[in-house]
């Protein structure tokens, strides 16, 4: 098992905190934002979707690589193509639950990828920031067409490191 080296960080805001990742995909940007747009696109790093896209509506997803994933909603917050997204998961209320917000960088390759999640609760951060590693590298190898990572390299393994910072 090789442990991947963990980039995410916990940036302190007016409001709580922030979870950042970054990313540098091989790709020009227009690419990459097919990449994280399209339904057919995202089932191969982190799973499918389902609505119509329209700022403000509800789509559902599914996430692809864990075991008997339910269809989980979320609002489309944002869209400045081939710039920002940003979504907001909604719990059975259509309450917001997690604000993620992905900006694209550059227009030839590579484009560079900043991953946010808003608001974060600290004492999640160890379990939440490895997933989201898992995926932008699944994200990474989807796009070098080169074998996916497996989750068990990322959690419990770079737990540690995100709750540290959040000490």
């Amino acid at each position: 098992m090789v442990t991947p080296t963990p980039t995410g960080r916990l940036v302190p805001t007016d409001y709580g905190f922030d979870l950042v990742l970054t990313r540098s995909l091989p790709v020009a940007r227009q690419e990459a934002w097919v990449n994280i747009t399209d339904p057919e696109r995202t089932a191969r790093w982190i799973g499918q979707w389902q609505g119509n896209g329209t700022i403000g509506e509800i789509a559902q997803l599914q996430l692809g690589f864990e075991a008997d994933a339910p269809w989980a909603n979320f609002r489309l917050a944002e869209c400045e193509a081939p710039h920002r997204l940003r979504i907001e998961t909604l719990d059975g209320d259509a309450n917001a639950v997690w604000d993620l917000a992905v900006d694209l960088t550059g227009s030839s390759e590579p484009t560079d990828l900043v991953f946010t999640m808003s608001g974060i609760d600290p004492s999640s951060v160890g379990q939440v920031g490895p997933g989201w590693e898992y995926y932008l590298d699944q994200l990474v190898a989807s796009l070098r067409d080169a074998p996916l990572p497996k989750f068990r390299d990322y959690y419990p393994a770079q737990q540690e490191y995100f709750q540290a910072q959040a000490r």
